[in-house]
């Protein structure tokens, strides 16, 4: 997991901007001018060095996520800097992500750029996402829709599928564990001088544990039923895709991902569901020198979801979106200039009639980034046009000082929004189509350092505030949704990545205040499944040993405080730690047998009231992978 940051703080603008108009911009199909593990994307729409980015950035890479034996993606995230998760249940169940303290569906999620998620509900499943068929993880803290659009108020997370490692890379898992899990994976991919392909497959099924402690009305509680039994899940993925430049000014690429996933769970009006989370899309770029890059993306993803009551159909909930994006980005004065245009079209499908089922966005932006000496500036204006509620304005400046060659200071201000949920819009009996969108304002003061040979050892401090406004919530005063809530955030993130007597150490704190503003009953309350205080650590070392054979040993303790269940803060729960160890040899280059074990100490804790959480488990892996 890595929280690197300035390694050569007054690094000229002429490297970077050859970088960001290179294909080495995310999925290039050619050799990168860089090493990728050290590029992000997210952050700026452009591929920049992590030492040069300006915005609180979290990068999670394949090596990462193969040390540390993550159960799933939301098992991946937790207790990474101002994340906060809550769990319907365990394995494949809802899982929320609040970042920065913000609601669940503030959060902008991209898989290879495409966006993913509900028009419905508004979230996207990151429970259904497998970890085998994910290469990595970019979270960009902070207010992101000058750039992207609607929901970016918390952040923005960015998935990228699994790529080649070299010109043939043929890859093979499988895994047994606690509640009768069994997972297996198979993959080939490789690159060549122009072209690059990758082909991946995941399964994994489990028995889960009992979801829910809930019992029936009268006197309900979380799901209103008493179903002791386990809820199982399976999901099972297939990702396709492919690259190839045709000469030194074109190249594109294309691929598919696809995830088919089957659910139990304890709730009194459905029990069962069959889902699929899909996307699929093709970029063409064309770079007719290193000043000048033009790109074009087109795509579309799914968001399935049926849900049934023992098996019989009761309910259908399906998003389907049509993407389209033109970006430029041109050298000019000194610094980099991206203009850019995004088209969305959301479409819902229901046996629930909705007075509309489809709606067109439009995004208009630009965004300069300039470096001045020991100063760097990144600036970004976005007009939106949503054709439910109208237009909406953003914008961001972000600002860096590197005062030392080890120091960097940074500032920032934003402003972002939400657009409203088809639910909150137009579900029968519930829905107000006069809704407008939640906005939001935020200041942030950061400041990060490096330590050690060569820098490599990094540490940072993120110090924030946020204020939501026209929230979305019940007004008693019509009988419908309003916009009538108003939230105010504070956090402090502190990060580390360091390395101590052979060991290396990464570690991560939030301190939260997340507060309801609102005029009413619950103003001051404390917004409810969000933990004030959450701190992990990471300690991992290899040993390496006779013919090529290695051993290594890790563990982490993640350790979150209280948090409040309800907005009136009557139902607590409680604060816990749990503890991790993992265990891997690796025999020679290209075999290896990893153990995690989970939980160890089988703490009993809740993220969201009355749905359990899995108690101690374990799971043995065994991978082949050649290291060419």
């Amino acid at each position: 997991m890595q929280h690197r940051f300035v390694r050569s703080p007054r690094r000229a603008l002429a490297p970077a901007l050859a970088i960001a108009l290179s294909a080495a911009a995310a999925t290039a199909p050619a050799a990168p001018a860089v090493d990728l593990d050290q590029v992000v994307v997210t952050a700026t729409r452009t591929a920049q060095t992590q030492d040069a980015t300006l915005a609180a950035v979290t990068v999670i890479d394949r090596a990462d996520i193969e040390r540390l034996q993550p159960s799933s993606l939301p098992d991946l995230l937790r207790g990474t800097p101002g994340a906060s998760l809550a769990n319907n249940g365990g394995p494949g169940k809802s899982t929320s992500l609040f970042l920065r303290g913000s609601e669940s569906d503030h959060v902008l999620v991209l898989v290879d750029g495409i966006k993913l998620g509900s028009a419905t509900s508004g979230g996207a499943s990151l429970q259904d996402i497998p970890v085998e068929q994910i290469e990595r993880v970019e979270i960009v803290r902070g207010p992101f829709s000058s750039l992207y659009g609607s929901e970016a108020i918390g952040g923005v997370i960015q998935i990228f599928t699994r790529r080649p490692q070299g010109p043939f890379a043929p890859s093979f898992s499988v895994g047994i564990g606690s509640n009768k899990t069994h997972r297996a994976s198979a993959g080939v991919a490789g690159k060549g001088e122009r072209g690059w392909y990758s082909i991946n497959a995941a399964h994994e099924d489990t028995d889960g544990i009992d979801a829910c402690r809930g019992k029936p009305s009268p006197g309900g509680a979380g799901c209103f039923t008493y179903s002791p039994d386990r809820d199982g899940y399976r999901n099972s993925s297939l990702t396709l895709q492919g690259g190839y430049r045709f000469n030194e000014r074109w190249d594109g690429e294309a691929r598919v991902f696809r995830a088919e996933g089957y659910n139990e769970y304890d709730g009194s009006q459905n029990n069962q569901a069959d889902t699929v989370q899909q996307v699929a899309g093709a970029k063409l770029r064309y770079r007719p020198s290193d000043r000048f890059a033009l790109s074009l993306n087109a795509g579309r993803s799914w968001d399935l979801s049926e849900q049934y009551k023992d098996g019989k159909y009761s309910s259908t909930f399906d998003t389907r979106r049509q993407l389209g994006s033109l970006q430029g980005d041109l050298g000019l004065g000194g610094g980099l200039l991206s203009l850019g245009f995004d088209w969305q079209r959301d479409e819902v499908e229901s046996n629930t009639a909705y007075k509309r089922d489809a709606r067109v966005l439009r995004g208009a932006f630009g965004q300069y980034q300039r470096e001045f000496g020991a100063h760097a500036l990144q600036a970004s204006l976005r007009r939106d046009d949503d054709s439910q509620f109208g237009g909406e304005t953003t914008g961001s400046v972000l600002w860096g000082w590197n005062f030392t060659d080890a120091l960097r200071l940074t500032a920032s201000y934003g402003t972002a929004f939400k657009a409203p949920t088809f639910n909150e819009l137009y579900y029968p009996g519930y829905g107000n189509p006069d809704l407008g969108p939640e906005t939001s304002r935020s200041f942030e003061l950061g400041l990060r350092g490096t330590f050690g040979d060569g820098g490599r050892q990094v540490w940072s401090l993120n110090a924030y505030q946020t204020r939501i406004d026209d929230l979305i919530a019940y007004d008693a005063s019509i009988g419908l949704p309003g916009n009538v809530d108003r939230a105010r955030i504070r956090g402090l993130e502190a990060a580390l990545d360091t390395r101590v007597a052979d060991w290396d150490l990464r570690a991560s704190a939030t301190w939260l205040d997340p507060r309801n503003d609102s005029r009413g009953g619950y103003r001051d309350n404390i917004l409810p499944r969000r933990a004030r205080q959450s701190a992990r650590i990471d300690l991992d070392r290899r040993f390496e040993l006779d013919r090529g054979d290695a051993f290594s040993l890790g563990a982490s303790v993640y350790a979150a405080g209280q948090r409040y269940d309800d907005l009136a803060n009557k139902r607590e729960l409680g604060g816990y730690a749990l503890a991790d160890l993992r265990l891997g040899y690796a025999l020679g280059t290209d075999w290896s047998v990893q153990l995690a074990a989970n939980n160890l100490f089988d703490k009993r804790y809740e993220t969201a009231a009355f749905y359990n959480q899995p108690g101690r488990t374990y799971l043995l892996s065994l991978r082949y992978r050649p290291n060419r």
